[in-house]
């Protein structure tokens, strides 16, 4: 197995002749063409760039209520999210030794929150995200996930990669204040009327734009974390003498605000997190609003979650080079999958909704993280974020918006394996990568890409050419994608 090591994108340091240390031996620091001191900046820009979890988690989490009307709270959620984040990123960085982040996934918080708590107890929902997890590890254990990884065609993996890049610029520029919701428009150009840039915080966010952008054409080492420290800086300096405020005011929509989180010191720096909601679990769901519903409330949540960290889990390991050369496999893989297993889990057990694999990890990875070192780092300063959750809030989104849109055009050079002068490849890549972004979801993405991929390839009489997995996965995603027909069908609601 030839492993590549190194990004155009990250300069070279001069290699050790030998790996010297129990860590490098132990993370094969040195054999992947890495240092220490890049492995450890590269961990401080994952946790820069996805810290806000922290925050936006509670605020998703923590504010929806069950059935019953009753809320879990933004402290103890903000409490369960950093131990999740921080417990199962270590645990990546050592089984899996990689450079994977793991926390609270977003899309499956938010169903979690309004499609499965609102119809049952917080403890039953999230005892249905357990089983869940259960599931993804078992499939792991098996076998399964890992024959699925390596039954996806290179030129899909090329794609999932590249549509990444798309879908995290694309947040970038949402949590930046670049694009939002237009009138009369799907999306527009900035947050003033008729699609104009309006507020200081939209010129912080070009500002961080530029500066990142030329700290990495520059090939600066650690370029994206210095990107977005110094934009911090402008923030903080812009939220002082400028004022913009909160993007809510009074309940009411203030588009000078900042989107997310208003960069001034809190007070207080420290403070005692709340773990009270580890262990709220209950498995009463199945009795509460009958088999057939939740079974199919754990299928979806198993079928989003399986794809978008197999889709992330892809996109990162081509960015760090870690794939073999035919792109078919990665070193550890099944170690990866089942920490991303144990991670629902835990997430589950912990209230904190299921915890997967980051694509924000990529900032990390364009920094030049390689090992699971990168990761130890990262959930360290999560386990820090314990009792520094306030000091978290700092970092405004257009202060991190900007490392993920450099990211993501680092990522998207992936089309350059698609060849799309062949028409059975071209449609399914270009639906992969359109439709994470398009319609913010990795999952949807990944699944038009199989259904069509199988589909085109039959038409074309190439339906031997189809793995058998292709074949059972494409499946699953056509129910998937009919899931309200088959609640019709079953009467279901």
């Amino acid at each position: 197995m030839s492993v590549s090591t190194q990004d155009p994108a990250v300069p070279v340091e001069p290699a050790e002749p030998a790996a010297q240390s129990r860590l490098d031996r132990f993370f094969e620091i040195t054999r992947r063409g890495s240092t220490v001191r890049r492995e450890v900046l590269a961990g401080i820009t994952t946790f820069a760039t996805m810290a806000y979890i922290v925050v936006l988690n509670p605020l998703i989490i923590g504010t929806a209520p069950d059935k019953d009307g009753n809320l879990l709270g933004i402290a103890p959620v903000a409490g369960v999210t950093a131990l999740v984040a921080a417990v199962m990123t270590i645990m990546m960085g050592i089984v899996g030794r990689v450079p994977f982040a793991v926390a609270t996934g977003l899309g499956l918080n938010a169903f979690v929150a309004y499609a499965v708590a609102s119809q049952m107890s917080w403890a039953e929902a999230m005892g249905l995200v357990v089983i869940e997890g259960l599931i993804i590890t078992v499939l792991v254990l098996t076998g399964f996930r890992k024959a699925v990884f390596r039954a996806i065609p290179a030129e899909l993996k090329a794609a999932i990669a590249a549509g990444i890049g798309l879908f995290i610029a694309l947040i970038g520029f949402v949590d930046g204040g670049l694009v939002r919701a237009g009138t009369g428009v799907p999306l527009q150009l900035g947050s003033g009327s008729n699609g104009t840039l309006h507020g200081w915080p939209t010129v912080v966010f070009l500002v961080g734009l530029l500066v990142t952008g030329i700290l990495v054409a520059r090939k600066v080492k650690a370029g994206v974390l210095i990107g977005i420290v110094l934009t911090t800086v402008v923030a903080v300096v812009v939220n002082a003498f400028a004022k913009p405020g909160a993007a809510f005011v009074d309940g009411k929509p203030n588009p000078d605000g900042w989107r997310l989180n208003v960069p001034t010191l809190p007070d207080p720096l420290f403070q005692t997190p709340d773990l009270h909601l580890v262990g709220n679990v209950s498995f009463g769901a199945f009795a509460h609003v009958g088999l057939v519903t939740a079974l199919l409330l754990v299928f979806t949540l198993v079928l989003a979650d399986f794809f978008d960290v197999m889709g992330t889990t892809v996109g990162l390991a081509k960015q760090a080079n870690l794939t073999t050369e035919d792109g078919t496999d990665m070193p550890r893989l099944g170690k990866v999958l089942f920490v991303d297993g144990v991670a629902a889990v835990a997430g589950g057990a912990g209230s904190a909704s299921s915890a997967t694999t980051y694509v924000e990890s990529s900032s990390g990875i364009a920094d030049g993280g390689r090992t699971g070192l990168t990761s130890v780092v990262t959930g360290v300063l999560f386990l820090g974020a314990l009792l520094l959750t306030p000091l978290v809030s700092l970092v405004p989104s257009e202060a991190a918006g900007p490392a993920l849109v450099v990211v993501g055009a680092l990522m998207i050079r992936q089309v350059k394996d698609i060849d799309f002068t062949d028409v059975g490849v071209a449609v399914p890549a270009f639906l992969t990568m359109t439709l994470m972004p398009f319609t913010y979801s990795i999952t949807n993405g990944i699944g038009a890409g199989f259904v069509s991929w199988v589909a085109i390839r039959v038409a074309q009489g190439k339906a031997r050419q189809i793995h058998p997995l292709m074949w059972a996965v494409a499946v699953a995603f056509v129910i998937y994608f009919g899931i309200n027909l088959v609640k019709a069908v079953t009467g279901v609601s």
